[in-house]
């Protein structure tokens, strides 16, 4: 049986903690957290009369903006190449379903990877990243793995990247990508890129794309619910550049979901031609996540938590081992500690396939902007974020809730 989702799961639980009017700080879910574009509202109304079921790869117009999306970052890609779904997990489900073979996963990874390969009935092979970044194996624990599961009859087929990454809030650097993907490529995998989180690398860093490294032999995922806010719109892309892979996964998409709802696919086609407004929205998205999330990690940082440095995105991955010596065994104990008697909602790590008995937990910062529209887009129009009223309430709920955990409350 499978569990329902842990992220969805926390979600549902904060936010009923919040109607029933408990204070909580919201750091267990990564939805974006801000308000849609004008621009975008608009063109949904418009499309408000398509109640037609479309092409299933999707409308020739959205097909082609997105080609034009990976072509200006470095992936020459045909309209021909593109599919596009409700949401990119359920192109991530249908990829699995058609591509051959055991999956391997960076430890820690994204929770719905596991799941929809437990779904599936896949065998997972899971392999930890290395110091500098999350979201990709480290290159030589991968290829003692690869081979040693051979040995014991598995079928390694797909391994799937997440370039930046969830949970980590990190970039792999393009030597480290192109490393992984060699050996990927010597053991024949398949690449499976979830890039949702491209668009939102805090400094302009490269992100080398695995798909400029196997060309034929990477599918890239992405979607519009990270970069423009647009979680509940469920839009998906993915790039799927062998005609046979991409025939087997519209045939999956056939029989499970049909098309993107037709309003949806000019929502898309709009966004991904990158007009002026989307830039500029996408822009200040990432200057609010970046600020937001380098404060989070200071608090974490000074309660003396071990913790990558944000780059990209809105998550950190906070080690607070020294408060072993307080009691806690598991990192889903401490989470709940910090819930039930501090009021703070995080996501223990042994749900995205680490150790359990690391006291180690994801925090999504990207529910700290306002609790209201107005609130959030004062925050996306601010210079200094981090001072403004409410969110500077959400961190010192913060600071206090490490400080007492570490005083022994």
């Amino acid at each position: 049986m499978i569990r329902h989702s842990a992220t969805l799961a926390i979600n549902e639980k904060l936010q009923a903690k919040r109607a029933a009017g408990e204070q909580v700080l919201h750091l267990g879910f990564g939805e974006a957290g801000l308000p849609v574009l004008p621009e975008v509202r608009d063109v949904l109304a418009g499309a408000a009369h398509r109640n037609e079921y479309g092409a299933v790869v999707g409308s020739a117009e959205a097909r082609q903006a997105a080609a034009g999306y990976f072509s200006r970052r470095g992936l020459p890609t045909e309209a021909d190449d593109i599919v596009l779904a409700p949401g990119s997990k359920a192109l991530l489900f249908g990829l699995l379903a058609v591509l051959p073979g055991d999956v391997v996963l960076p430890q820690p990874s994204w929770v719905s990877y596991a799941a929809q390969a437990a779904l599936l009935g896949r065998r997972v092979l899971g392999v930890p990243v290395p110091e500098s970044a999350g979201g990709v194996p480290d290159p030589e624990r991968l290829d003692r793995a690869l081979t040693g599961a051979r040995k014991d009859g598995a079928e390694p087929g797909v391994l799937i990247l997440t370039v930046p990454d969830n949970p980590t809030g990190t970039l792999a650097g393009a030597e480290l990508v192109k490393e992984v993907c060699a050996v990927a490529g010597a053991h024949g995998l398949t690449v499976l890129s979830d890039e949702i989180y491209r668009d939102l690398v805090h400094d302009s860093a490269e992100v080398r794309s695995p798909a400029a490294e196997l060309p034929e032999h990477t599918v890239v995922t992405a979607g519009l619910s990270k970069n423009m806010a647009l979680g509940g719109y469920r839009i998906g892309f993915a790039r799927v550049p062998r005609p046979e892979q991409r025939a087997a996964l519209v045939g999956v998409a056939s029989e499970v979901w049909s098309s993107l709802p037709a309003p949806m696919q000019e929502v898309a086609a709009y966004v991904l031609a990158e007009p002026p407004e989307v830039r500029a929205h996408i822009d200040a998205s990432r200057a609010l996540h970046a600020a937001v999330a380098r404060a989070v990690h200071a608090e974490f940082t000074a309660a003396g938590a071990d913790c990558r440095a944000p780059q990209a995105g809105f998550y950190l991955y906070p080690d607070l081992e020294p408060l072993r010596a307080k009691g806690f065994t598991t990192g889903a104990q401490l989470a709940e500690h910090l819930l039930d008697r501090h009021g703070v909602g995080v996501l223990a790590g042994a749900e995205f396939g680490d150790d359990p008995a690391a006291l180690r937990f994801r925090v999504a910062t990207s529910l700290l902007y306002g609790d209201d529209a107005e609130q959030r887009w004062s925050a996306l129009r601010s210079p200094d974020p981090v001072t403004l009223p409410w969110i500077a309430r959400s961190l010192g709920h913060l600071r206090d809730a490490l400080s007492a955990v570490l005083d022994g409350e």
